[in-house]
């Protein structure tokens, strides 16, 4: 039996005269196929790999490459400014061949949408925070905050609507809702269990990121701002200093 994708192979092995052991081997002559039967027949198992789609990798690989050329494209001009003649010749393709990897530009936008929320999804979780709910609040305002600075293009795409028309599908928006979930969940482990609460405290950091990225690009004059305002909303909502318990 032969079962390749559950990567387990079993073989019917039959002995060989040196399997009798000690016994006379049946002799050609005496085995009637359809009579004789061999007692000793035995499985062997085998572990093996299935093969690798190497169409399927190649696929990717080149949408992968298209969609660096596509943020290097949105990084050295605009990101509402992507072309596809300019990714294609980034590529080093034509035009038309693009569409065998995606549908249309907006579908580029799409994955690159998808790319830039899971990056910051995946540091999300590595990040380490602090005990104390104001100092925790602080410090996931600041890691945002750094993240959507350090790229204009990637954080008008995550939080801008500057590309007409564009509505992320579900698949790439799934990062986004499971990390304002996170979020969610780390308010309501302060206490914090207002919708409203969360609003107020998303509005704020991102007026503090907007103001950055148009009046201080590269500086650190918004950021600094981001304890007093955090304190503030703390004061608010009678925000407790002393770490949980």
């Amino acid at each position: 039996m032969r079962r390749m994708a559950g990567m387990v192979l079993v073989f019917r092995v039959r002995p060989t005269a040196m399997a009798f052991r000690g016994a006379e081997a049946p002799r050609d002559r005496d085995m009637n196929p359809l009579t004789w039967r061999r007692t000793d027949t035995h499985d062997r198992t085998v572990i093996v790999k299935p093969n690798r789609d190497r169409k399927a990798e190649r696929h990717e690989a080149i949408r992968q490459e298209i969609l660096e050329a596509a943020w290097d494209a949105a990084h050295e001009t605009s990101l509402a400014g992507l072309t596809l003649r300019d990714i294609a010749a980034r590529v080093g393709m034509q035009q038309p061949s693009l569409y065998s990897h995606f549908s249309s530009k907006q579908a580029i936008y799409d994955a690159m949408f998808g790319q830039a929320w899971q990056a910051f999804l995946d540091s999300v979780k590595v990040v380490e925070l602090p005990a104390g709910p104001r100092a925790r609040l602080a410090a996931i305002a600041e890691h945002y905050f750094d993240f959507s600075v350090a790229d204009l293009a990637r954080h008008q795409l995550m939080a801008e609507n500057v590309i007409p028309g564009f509505r992320p599908s579900a698949e790439a928006y799934a990062p986004a809702v499971q990390v304002y979930e996170l979020l969610l969940a780390e308010l309501r482990g302060m206490g914090i269990t207002s919708d409203q609460d969360a609003d107020i405290y998303t509005a704020l950091l991102s007026g503090l990121i907007n103001q950055q990225l148009a009046n201080d690009p590269g500086g650190q004059r918004w950021r600094r701002l981001i304890p007093r305002v955090v304190g503030m909303f703390a004061d608010a909502l009678d925000l407790s200093t002393e770490v949980p318990y």
